[in-house]
């Protein structure tokens, strides 16, 4: 589910990228040398071109000059050292509002509110998405998945997805996700963490804090299922 992809990986192609931005710069220099003492901050690269102040040059043509016809750079991307003294992790806090039926027993989680804090959000769309999926499973966790083994036999007694139940629509309420971005030198260059797993973590603990404040029982085994609340 993607732990940690965005962070290590787009932190490994920024690198990349301005590294191959930098090689672009000198070969520029190379072939026009007035441009000698340009540095890389005062160079504009944007749709394939390098601006250099009112000069324009193909980043295409650049390349094409060059015996190879590439421009070409490698980057070994290593976590900052400067990490080791911190911790460095996704943090989330979960609020949700449970409805339990007093005659039959029977849980209904009709809201969740997660909210995250993954520094650097770099694709928000994809990164809801990410934390609505683990909402489901951390319901799905606390609700209703359990695996059944016959104790005699030593097999699985729900061995497949037709016994072995999972949150469907109907079991889902409000969710709403919260990003609370923060701005973040540290962890890497893209000051961006992880939401692989963080959308599920807080969940299930939620669903039972919410169901004892509920019914009053404190139940410390998942799935939390009617019969232990009767």
């Amino acid at each position: 589910c993607g732990s940690f992809t965005v962070s290590s990986v787009g932190t490994a192609v920024q690198q990349a990228c301005q590294a191959l931005q930098r090689q672009v710069l000198e070969v520029a220099k190379g072939l026009h040398p007035q441009f000698a003492s340009v540095t890389p901050d005062e160079a504009r690269f944007e749709s394939g071109k390098l601006y250099l102040g009112d000069q324009v040059l193909s980043m295409a043509d650049l390349a094409a000059s060059q015996a190879s016809g590439v421009i070409e750079v490698q980057v070994d991307a290593e976590p900052d050292k400067k990490r080791e003294a911190y911790a460095a992790a996704t943090h989330s806090a979960v609020f949700v509002e449970v409805l339990v039926d007093e005659d039959l027993g029977t849980i209904k989680v009709s809201r969740v509110v997660s909210a995250v804090a993954a520094g650097r959000v770099v694709n928000p769309k994809m990164a809801r998405s990410q934390i609505l999926g683990g909402v489901v499973w951390g319901m799905g966790m606390a609700l209703q998945e359990e695996a059944l083994l016959d104790h005699a036999l030593g097999r699985p007694m729900n061995h497949s997805l037709a016994e072995y139940h999972v949150p469907v629509n109907a079991d889902i309420g409000d969710i709403d996700v919260l990003f609370v971005e923060e701005h973040d030198e540290i962890v890497n260059a893209l000051g961006s963490k992880g939401v692989g797993e963080i959308g599920i973590v807080g969940v299930p603990a939620a669903i039972a804090n919410a169901i004892y404040h509920a019914t009053g029982k404190r139940i410390r085994e998942f799935p939390i299922t009617l019969d232990k609340l009767l």
